[in-house]
């Protein structure tokens, strides 16, 4: 009579692992859903947003180009105020990058992974 009641509830006790391991692995399969949902589109808003600046930028260079072309009398010297523009913002950025990408993007890669 022990040995039944002992092997009725060695019988229970699998059972009740065998679904503790069944919930846990589809906590943890939704658990990556989210994540690989959320970081999908985190990186759809930023590429919207990075194409529309693009295309803000390059009609705004080129806008800026002539109408400095036309103060400076050439076309050559717009052109190359605009690109020595470029050429200064490219040279902070790189002097800033921790500060200015490399921060603010492990920030918020960080709370999308732990937070989430």
């Amino acid at each position: 009579m022990a040995f039944e009641e002992l092997k009725d509830n060695a019988e229970y006790i699998k059972g009740q692992a065998k679904n503790y391991a069944d919930h846990s692995v589809a906590f943890y399969k939704l658990k990556v859903f989210k994540i690989i949902m959320r970081s999908s589109i985190s990186i759809m808003k930023f590429t919207l947003v990075a194409i529309s600046f693009l295309m803000f930028m390059f009609f705004g260079s080129l806008g800026l180009a002539f109408v400095l072309s036309t103060y400076l009398d050439s076309y050559a010297l717009g052109f190359t105020a605009v690109a020595g523009l470029y050429v200064l913002v490219t040279l902070l950025l790189f002097a800033f990058k921790r500060r200015l990408i490399e921060g603010p993007l492990l920030r918020k890669c960080s709370s999308l992974f732990f937070n989430s």
